[in-house]
């Protein structure tokens, strides 16, 4: 996940956790990656890369921030390294600068585009925000519009925090309106250190005392955010519509690797790549102690093979919460992102994820679709048939 104008952003979302990792760097001066940490990167990643298909993950911050000449010159690059292997690049954007000639290069190049909406205006503008306190939705209702048009493919990423997670329905049928046809929905969950004990957010693993920022999802409610939604999407939409958490529980259901991260059995596979070239463990752990290393010193294919890393990876299910061990969707969840795990167990470890409850509501709710959805696949036939079966 590369960084190339680091924490730099031009809104001033309330909730954002990147926002204050321009802290990491209080004497930088360069305003994007330079040409040769590029060129550096790009060639790297390629030759890290054992699959004939390499994914780039362009994010921020604000990734437009860098300029279109930058991203022409990554483009040059990748075709230069390409080695016959496939380059495809994602780009996640909040959508403020997007224009006719962003457009033109993302269809030129056919990069697949995440944009950020949160719902209709009032519940988007809620939390998302220009640094003056400004609304965004309508400017990125404007980008969605011009992307549709030069028919760019593009998926939403919805934060799902303490505003929108109260109407889930009006969410999902906004974005249908829009035009999205693959959905993300991310819970928020963020804590910051009590007043006179520290400053910023709390790192993940910290074991003392914090407060949990008003902008987070409850747990619970997070978990009828998602059956909510299910219920209308399993009848109406399924085999139209792509929702990547309900694609993830399919792809448990049928014994098929996780889709996201957060449900993966191992971290270590999502780095992120500041605009220096330093390479931390994760896009949510980009704190000092978690930094692997830089690319014009260390390879990213060492860094990720390395020892630090392993021992990151490995600790997701070491520290399991003994809750989850014995819980029937642990193939299915595997515990969540070691971020969230905040609460205390049964035993009285503080390891619990946050969202558990959320999480186990909607396993267990969706349990008999899957069921369905998997004896369907198996005999060959498309999972999008059951809607005819139970509307």
């Amino acid at each position: 996940m590369a960084k190339p104008a680091g924490a730099a952003c031009n809104l001033g979302c309330d909730y954002c956790f990147y926002l204050e990792k321009a802290q990491l760097y209080p004497q930088r001066k360069q305003k994007r990656m330079d040409d040769a940490t590029l060129a550096c990167f790009i060639e790297q990643h390629i030759k890290a890369q054992e699959t004939e298909e390499v994914i780039f993950a362009w994010q921020g911050g604000e990734p437009t921030l860098a300029g279109i000449d930058f991203y022409q010159r990554a483009v040059a690059l990748q075709e230069k390294h390409a080695q016959g292997k496939r380059v495809i690049n994602t780009f996640q954007t909040n959508g403020m600068l997007i224009n006719d000639e962003w457009c033109r290069f993302f269809k030129k190049h056919q990069f697949l585009i995440g944009i950020s909406v949160d719902g209709d205006a009032e519940l988007h503008d809620g939390w998302r925000k220009t640094r003056s306190g400004k609304p965004t939705h309508d400017r990125v209702v404007n980008a969605i519009h011009l992307l549709a048009k030069q028919e760019i493919e593009f998926n939403t990423l919805t934060v799902v925090n303490n505003i929108n997670v109260r109407h889930p329905l009006r969410v999902y049928d906004y974005l249908k309106s829009l035009g999205s046809r693959d959905m993300q929905f991310i819970p928020l969950l963020e804590r910051y250190y009590p007043a006179g004990a520290g400053e910023g957010l709390v790192p993940p693993g910290y074991q003392g005392e914090a407060v949990i920022a008003p902008w987070s999802v409850p747990g619970e409610e997070f978990g009828v955010f998602l059956k909510t939604i299910f219920y209308s999407w399993i009848r109406k939409d399924i085999g139209d519509i792509s929702i990547q958490l309900f694609d993830q529980a399919f792809a448990a259901w049928c014994g098929l690797p996780a889709q996201i991260c957060v449900f993966a059995e191992h971290c270590g596979s999502a780095l992120a790549l500041e605009m220096n070239g330093d390479v931390y463990q994760c896009d949510h752990y980009v704190w000092p102690q978690y930094r692997l290393g830089n690319i014009h010193t260390t390879s990213i294919a060492r860094m990720r093979d390395g020892a630090a890393n392993q021992a990151f990876a490995r600790a997701k299910s070491l520290n399991l919460c003994s809750d989850c061990k014995h819980c029937p969707f642990h193939f299915a969840c595997f515990g969540g992102c070691p971020k969230h795990r905040i609460l205390p167990s049964a035993c009285g470890e503080q390891n619990k994820n946050y969202f558990c409850a959320g999480y186990k509501a909607f396993f267990h709710y969706v349990t008999p679709y899957m069921l369905m959805l998997k004896s369907l696949w198996e005999h060959g036939r498309s999972p999008a048939e059951l809607k005819l079966l139970i509307t």
